[in-house]
This record gives structure tokens, sequence and C-alpha cells, in this order.
């Protein structure tokens, strides 16, 4: 689900970086990815599942040692992942303690059958580390060595932010995991 999530929370990101205005929080619509199919293999040792989804593709999820029941999944089992994420960004005024936190719950599935929900909230301060005109791009860097470079869709955003100013990012996250 790792990868999932970083996919997702990327691709939020460079939606808040399209926004025109900057002077206060912007929340983006939720973003839903739904993944179905039959779990093909499981490797128990790195906790992550193989799922065959109907059209033949396989997408391959981390299981998060939270995950209370995992031992219960076979191969066979028919899943449902459903993921939401919402992002939203806000330009620091200078000054403003920087702030790196994470907050999350966790349900097992309450069933005869495995499953459950995880929620996630992730607020970090990141600074503007490089401003590429040119490529329309920006690049971040964060707590613990995080950085992070996407292209920016509306270009004009570019002209309102300069190396150096810091944003405040926010994940909300949830998952909920059903074995049918």
């Amino acid at each position: 689900m790792k990868g999932v999530n970083l996919i997702l929370s990327a691709a939020g990101l460079m939606l808040a970086l399209s926004l025109p205005s900057w002077a206060q929080t912007r929340t983006l619509p939720t973003q839903t990815v739904t993944l179905s199919g039959t779990v093909e293999t499981i490797d128990h040792e790195h906790r992550m599942v193989n799922i065959k989804t109907a059209d033949g593709h396989f997408q391959t999820v981390d299981v998060p040692p939270s995950a209370k029941r995992f031992d219960e999944v076979k191969v066979g089992d028919k899943v449902s992942i459903t993921y939401n994420n919402t992002v939203s960004a806000r330009l620091k005024p200078p000054g403003e303690a920087p702030v790196n936190t994470a907050t999350g719950t966790t349900t097992a599935g309450q069933g005869e059958r495995p499953g459950g929900t995880a929620s996630e909230e992730r607020t970090m301060t990141a600074t503007i580390a490089d401003i590429d005109k040119s490529a329309s791009s920006i690049t971040f860097t964060g707590p613990n060595g995080w950085k992070y470079s996407r292209r920016v869709v509306d270009p004009t955003v570019l002209d309102k932010i300069k190396v150096g100013d810091q944003v405040d990012i926010t994940w909300d996250t949830n998952v909920t995991v059903e074995v049918q």
C-alpha cells in the first residue's frame, strides 16, 4: 500500500501546487482509488501480497505490521482495497515554527474474514529548494532528508513563491481492506 500511498500523495501535491492563491490553506477534492482482485501470492516474511485484477494486471500491496489478521489471508481470496487521500497545502508565514507530525488509527476486521481500516494524517513543513521556471517545476526538501520534485500544472504559481519559502503539506489518508 506504501507504493499506492506515495503515488497518490505525489499526485495530490502536484495538484495542490497548481492552485492560483497561496494566501490560505487549500484543500483538494478527495482522490479515491479502489483495487479489487484475487490474491495470487503472499510473502509472509516481507508482508507483501500480489493481487491479480480483473484486467489481468498484478498489483503488489505492502501490508503494514498493524494488520493483525494478515496470517489469515489465503491465495485465492477475493479482496477489495479502497484508498482515499486528501491533500492540503499552505504557504507558511515567516517565523512560524515547522511541523512534522503523524497520527493514525487502525481497526481490525470484526467479521469472519480478515480486513479492517487504517487512517493517517501527516503534516510536514517543506522548504522550497529550487524553482525551475523553464521546466515549470519545483523542488522541496523536508524532515529526515525527504526530497520531492514535481512539475507544476499552473506555472503562474512559480511567480508567487521563492526559494526558501516554507509550505505546510497535510495528507489525510484512509484505507479500507475487505476480504470476501
